[in-house]
Formats: structure tokens, C-alpha cells, sequence
């Protein structure tokens, strides 16, 4: 398993991405691309609310066999974004609640999502089949 510790500020997406870029160039563009958009969605969520108004570390982790794992901790505020109610796609874009879109998006995309709070850390875990 490989890590990277960097701090949570939206700016240092571009590391994140490229990190876990390197680990998965194997698999086909549209695996890369939803692992993308699933760590885009998870990182920029951390750095706008984990710490809020404050700035602390995140720790990406990456495993790559037949799935790929990637597991994101932070010891920001207590989040489980699995708890939030799935958005009504049936409404309008008016009648709908704002939020939830992202994460449902990311729940869609990759084959598990899974969240623990171990002692005072948010662990978020996310698997995607390599092939």
C-alpha cells in the first residue's frame, strides 16, 4: 500500500490525482476517469468542511491487485457521508434539496464505498474492480 500525506486545501487536488494517476495506469481510461471523479468529489469535500475554518492533514492510501482501494483519514470534524439520504432524481431541479449529488454520483460509480470513524479519524474507503 502507498501513501501520501498532504495538507487538506483544495489546491493540492492536482497531487492527489496524480498520485493515485500513477498507481492505476493500467487500467482503462474510463476506470481512471471514475476514479478520478470519485477523489475530486472526496478530496474537495475534506478540504472545504474536515477542517473548517482551519487546515489539517490528509492521508491517501493506495492497494492496486484485482481492485483498486483507495482509503482517505482525516482527523477533522465527525462526517459520515454514507448517512446522508440518497437526492429524489424524480424532482425537479428546483423541488430538489441542495446536495447529496456527489456523493451519490460516487456511490454509483465505484463498487464499494465505505465510511468508519476510528477513534478521532474519518476513514473513508473506496474499491474499483482494476479490470
Amino acid at each position: 500500500m502507498y501513501e501520501l500525506f498532504v495538507e487538506a486545501k483544495i489546491e493540492n487536488i492536482d497531487k492527489v490525482l496524480d498520485f493515485v494517476s500513477k498507481h492505476i495506469e493500467e487500467c482503462s481510461v474510463k476506470i481512471q476517469n471514475q476514479i478520478s471523479i470519485a477523489i475530486d468529489e472526496i478530496f474537495s469535500n475534506i478540504a472545504r468542511y474536515a477542517y473548517h475554518p482551519e487546515v489539517g492533514l490528509v492521508i491517501v492510501r493506495i492497494a492496486v491487485d484485482e481492485d483498486i482501494t483507495i482509503e482517505f483519514e482525516d482527523s477533522g470534524i465527525e462526517y459520515d457521508p454514507l448517512a446522508t439520504k440518497d437526492p429524489d432524481l424524480s424532482l425537479s431541479l428546483e423541488e430538489r434539496e441542495i446536495g447529496g449529488l456527489g456523493i451519490f454520483i460516487l456511490k454509483k460509480l465505484m463498487d464499494t464505498v465505505e465510511y468508519n470513524r476510528i477513534g478521532d479519524k474519518n476513514v473513508l474507503l473506496i474499491r474499483k474492480k482494476s479490470r
